[in-house]
């Protein structure tokens, strides 16, 4: 923060006050969202709430103000609650409510947007989960909002927050119930922006990790589009959500033969390759290695040119889970097709390899 506005920072939440007039309120709003905004370092949010900012922006939050005034309050606490101690000191002041009550259809889109993004972020502590899902009506508002008479932003937000109160194991079920999983799988079309599709995949992945929701997901009709975002010409976070979902709904085996019918097999080897993150192999492996349980799926997998990245999983960044999900995959190429063990020695694997591969089939 600049030494100026460092000295001035006092002042301005003074004029956040009730005393305030109007005009003032704007201005000093204005200038503290402004200086919360793109905190990279997270000096001015700190600076910000140790000035006692936080309890006059959530009275701006009530109904009487404005709705402009409504938006830059909550759009400041959106960017205050980036950083832990905030959280925690943002719902203590009693945020969660008003920013709930911002959610519903009286309220602008920018309205919505602000509100949510606050949820969402305040939603990255533990605690704070308990209390958004207890609120009354947020999990139901927050699957209105995935709607499609919702903004573009307001989706992506509302999957945002959605996805990070899934990180609750209680959570999974209510939003799964509420209706969550229709429209965020419609979020994952083609008509979508991407950071859409990025978003309604993080929530979905994270509603995957729930058995339950395993099945929901994949007869909503996840499966195909999953599949299709996996492909090369989306960005890599969408690809590394898309594939994450996939990876949980392996863990239905009812699901195997519907993600490989959606030809998921090709693009999954692809994303093995040293032009994806560590993560998206070990992803990408994992998934592979639950599809190749099934004996009519390992040619296909092997035909996909499956062998040599698994044989040779290491990279930049590369980890000890994508060597372990690859060994897992290769293990079962080969346990119940003596064709693929030769392709496995002719890629290179290395006779530690061999043998660990010799271990888990006899395992």
């Amino acid at each position: 923060m600049p030494p100026l506005a460092r000295r001035d920072v006092r002042s301005l939440v003074r004029k956040l006050g009730a005393d305030a007039r109007p005009s003032q309120q704007r201005q000093a709003l204005d200038a503290i969202a402004g200086l919360s905004d793109c905190d990279l370092d997270g000096d001015n949010l700190v600076a910000i709430a140790g000035a006692g900012a936080i309890p006059p922006l959530v009275h701006l939050l009530r109904a009487d103000s404005s709705a402009d005034v409504q938006q830059n309050a909550a759009a400041a606490l959106a960017n205050l609650a980036q950083i832990a101690d905030n959280q925690v000191a943002i719902a203590a002041a009693g945020a969660v409510p008003p920013l709930v009550q911002l959610l519903g259809p009286a309220s602008s889109a920018e309205v919505q947007e602000a509100a949510v993004a606050a949820l969402g972020n305040l939603a990255r502590h533990a605690e704070n989960i308990v209390i958004i899902a207890a609120a009354a009506g947020a999990i139901p508002l927050l699957v209105q909002l995935l709607g499609p008479g919702s903004s573009a932003e307001v989706q992506a937000t509302a999957a945002v927050a959605l996805g990070n109160l899934a990180l609750n194991a209680e959570n999974l079920v209510t939003i799964a119930a509420a209706g969550a999983v229709p429209p965020l799988v419609l979020m994952l079309g083609p008509s979508c922006p991407a950071l859409v599709q990025q978003h309604a995949a993080g929530a979905l992945m994270r509603l995957a990790t729930h058995a339950g929701n395993q099945v929901t997901i994949a007869a909503a009709g996840a499966i195909p589009p999953l599949v299709l975002l996996l492909g090369p010409d989306f960005p890599a976070e969408v690809q590394q959500r898309a594939a994450g979902v996939l990876m949980g709904l392996t863990l239905t085996a009812n699901n195997h033969a519907a993600i490989v019918a959606a030809g998921a097999i090709p693009p999954l080897v692809q994303l093995l390759g040293l032009g994806s993150s560590a993560l998206v192999r070990q992803i990408a492996a994992l998934a592979l290695s639950r599809l190749v349980q099934k004996a009519d799926h390992q040619a296909a997998i092997a035909a996909a040119g499956a062998i040599p990245p698994l044989v040779h999983p290491a990279g930049p960044g590369s980890t000890t889970l994508v060597q372990q999900n690859a060994a897992a995959a290769l293990a079962a190429l080969a346990a119940n097709n003596a064709d693929n063990r030769q392709p496995i020695a002719a890629a290179g694997a290395s006779a530690q390899l061999l043998q660990k591969i010799e271990a888990l089939v006899l395992a």
